[in-house]
């Protein structure tokens, strides 16, 4: 399942499409909000964001574009009368005078305002967006000592979206092997050094996976891999999936663990518990 990185991706790629470009027909196939479409249709797209999993399309008159694609949900990117050829459903459509924008199979659409976005109900329980709220070290290092956090182990903890939104699976296991923390350890039992070191690497791997589309593991690793004919699979992650697989950095053998119901991956040596 995509995490904060990949559904910045797509808002990006959205944006490039629909932003400031005049829009020529908007559609929606829920009734519910498919009467203001027309209205919209006279307006334009002035930003796309995203805030976890959710995308947010807000037009020039104040109107915001909620959409969460869920399991099965996608956007499409296409020219206007060139659409995908898909057994999905379309569930809206933006189109602009060469392209459109289409999101199928999605289910959890509906339409607010700039001053009502806070009241949506998956919203409202989120905590910041790494990727879009300019969130620095200093926040998450004084966010991590909030008493309603401070005592979560932080294999679960940094799960929660309450904390901080965008980091999912496979993100919570490289974050954890490159601060060299344990799954168990919780914020409050750390020294001071150790949680700028954890808020350090919370911002450096996601923003890597942002800017890698996914890919998370050092350079120097992946090329080693790369060289010996590996595929992107095996050399995408420094531990996520690399079960029975040596350490890059001490050789240690990689651990698989069930943590707050979900997987994670561990070296023993450098994430002593």
């Amino acid at each position: 399942m995509p995490e904060g990185p990949e559904i910045r991706r797509v808002a990006d790629r959205v944006g490039r499409v629909l932003i400031n470009a005049p829009l020529t027909q908007v559609w929606f196939a829920f009734p519910e909000i498919e009467a203001a479409a027309g209205r919209l249709s006279r307006s334009h797209v002035t930003q796309v964001d995203c805030w976890g999993k959710a995308l947010l399309i807000t037009f020039a008159d104040g109107h915001v574009l909620y959409s969460h694609n869920q399991l099965y949900g996608v956007w499409r990117l296409h020219r206007r009368d060139q659409p995908p050829s898909t057994g999905r459903q379309l569930r809206a459509r933006l189109t602009t005078a060469d392209h459109a924008a289409s999101l199928y199979s999605a289910s959890d659409i509906s339409l607010w305002t700039t001053e009502t976005l806070a009241q949506q109900p998956f919203l409202a329980r989120l905590g910041p967006d790494l990727l879009t709220h300019d969130v620095a070290s200093e926040d998450i290092v004084a966010r991590l000592t909030e008493r309603r956090f401070a005592s979560r182990g932080l294999g679960s903890l940094l799960l929660d979206q309450g904390f901080y939104a965008g980091i999912g699976n496979y993100l919570r296991s490289e974050i954890l092997f490159f601060a060299g923390l344990g799954p168990r350890q919780r914020p409050k039992d750390l020294s001071g050094a150790q949680r700028k070191r954890l808020a350090h690497c919370i911002l450096a791997t996601i923003d890597q996976a942002y800017r890698e589309a996914g890919v998370t593991n050092r350079p120097a690793w992946r090329q080693r891999l790369q060289q010996a004919g590996k595929r992107r699979s095996e050399w995408r992650f420094a531990v996520f999936n690399r079960e029975h697989q040596p350490c890059h950095v001490c050789g240690s053998i990689i651990l698989r663990e069930s943590v707050a119901s979900r997987r994670l991956y561990r070296c023993p040596s450098c994430q002593p518990e």
